[in-house]
């Protein structure tokens, strides 16, 4: 059974980062479609998967973490213009069968990104 799952590190403070909210969209030619609205627990991660089983279909698809929020909230940035604010990361499924892991790893000026396991 495929399933979508994301969690988020600090890399500056070297911790979850937790309270991030993420939004995911299915995107196709018609623009994008809002699938699910999560918010990271204390350990970095959502409760449950994103998309499991048959909701999980092959495709394109968007994950949107909020991570100004949460860099203001941590204490890492002020209340003016943010050099990271909301951050897209645009993935594709191929097989809706395998697992799709997408963390997010951020700091106030940098984040990156791997298809984890």
């Amino acid at each position: 059974m495929g399933r979508l799952s994301t969690h988020v590190l600090d890399t500056a403070l070297g911790k979850p980062a937790s309270g991030v909210k993420i939004t995911l969209y299915r995107v196709s030619g018609h623009g994008h479609e809002k699938i699910a609205e999560v918010v990271t627990n204390a350990d970095g991660r959502t409760d449950a998967p994103l998309l499991q089983g048959d909701a999980l279909e092959a495709g394109t698809y968007e994950l949107v973490f909020c991570a100004g929020d949460y860099l203001r909230r941590s204490g890492q940035a002020g209340e003016g213009v943010l050099f990271l604010d909301e951050i897209p990361i645009r993935f594709g499924v191929p097989d809706a069968a395998q697992h799709y892991h997408v963390p997010l790893l951020i700091s106030p000026f940098a984040y990156s990104t791997y298809r984890g396991s």
